[in-house]
């Protein structure tokens, strides 16, 4: 990813498209979380607005590798067994990757259905050619690739980089061009009513305003 103008503490700052330029962003996620769910719906409705100046990278975070009690548990050394709802929903993220950015745009986002609003099992081979059919895939090319485990590799890539070069520790998480970043949860269920209007805000509070370290609503104690 790019870089932006430096300000007087160190920080790149982005010329993002909030100001009329175009955006990079790696967005850190897990088809099982519903805040990922919610940022996603946000960001494919930006997208649209940006067209070319907003690339999205998708990036796994797998929250069954963050939340492992055992320290020596690497997810990506499971069995390709069609067991793992984990790895199976990223073993049809690749697959749907390899038929184009179209129709995996499409399918990322019937696959965050398939999870969020139907609540299905993404293990179920039935339940991701549901998702691919949706998405317009060809159907027997997918169920070819997603007999692959080459995105193995890529989950523990993804997963180390987050963690140690950006302090990722959930998801989602968004990281700008310039390195900086937020792990946001928003309202999934009730999402902005103007979403170029949050992004802009999101953009100048995140990526623009390094001197921000934390933002947290507080909550109530009943």
């Amino acid at each position: 990813m790019g870089h932006g103008l430096q300000n007087g503490n160190g920080h790149a700052k982005t010329n993002g498209a909030a100001n009329g330029q175009p955006h990079e962003i790696d967005v850190y996620f897990d088809y099982a979380c519903p805040y990922a769910w919610g940022t996603q719906r946000w960001l494919y409705q930006v997208k649209e607005q940006l067209g070319d100046d907003l690339k999205i990278n998708w990036r796994i975070f797998p929250l069954e590798q963050v939340n492992a009690p055992d320290a020596d548990f690497k997810v990506w050394e499971r069995p390709n067994d069609g067991r793992s709802s984990t790895l199976r929903s990223f073993q049809a993220f690749a697959a749907a990757k390899r038929q184009g950015p179209q129709r995996f745009r499409k399918f990322h986002a019937a696959l965050f259905r398939k999870r969020h609003v139907e609540g299905r099992n993404l293990a179920g081979q039935q339940v991701l050619e549901a998702a691919a059919t949706e998405a317009g895939l060809d159907l027997e090319q997918f169920r070819n690739d997603l007999q692959s485990d080459e995105v193995f590799a890529q989950i523990e890539q993804d997963f180390v980089e987050g963690q140690q070069e950006h302090g990722v520790f959930g998801t989602p998480t968004i990281i700008f061009e310039n390195g900086l970043g937020a792990y946001l949860q928003m309202n999934y269920t009730d999402l902005p009513d103007d979403p170029m209007t949050f992004w802009n805000q999101f953009v100048d509070i995140t990526a623009n305003t390094p001197e921000v370290i934390e933002i947290k609503r507080p909550s109530k104690v009943y």
